[in-house]
């Protein structure tokens, strides 16, 4: 720590501790309505993912029941559930998505 005398005043330079902020997983939830190529499409879409990346994610919330579609600040994460929430929706499809802090 840095110490500054100024007259009668003392100023303390702190070394700023800045931390990243927290992440959030943002991830797909299987169900047995959605179909596979809705969700290869969200995928590409949302997530800018190619054909073969957003067929391996899908596959993996099929077979697992959950994907990993990406990580993100808390503000993009938000933003990113919410936009396939109401994609899914405005397509009368009942995909989840939803996020976790890593």
């Amino acid at each position: 720590m840095a110490t500054e005398t100024h007259g009668d005043v003392v100023l303390e330079a702190e070394k700023s501790k800045l931390k990243p902020p927290p992440m959030f997983k943002v991830i797909l939830l299987n169900d047995d309505f959605t179909p596979m190529d809705f969700v290869v499409a969200v995928l590409q879409t949302f997530f800018s993912m190619n054909r073969e990346q957003a067929t391996k994610i899908m596959l993996k919330v099929h077979m697992d029941g959950a994907g990993v579609c990406g990580v993100y600040t808390s503000d993009v994460a938000t933003a990113k559930v919410e936009q396939v929430v109401t994609f899914a929706r405005k397509h009368e499809h009942p995909l989840r998505c939803v996020m976790e802090e890593t």
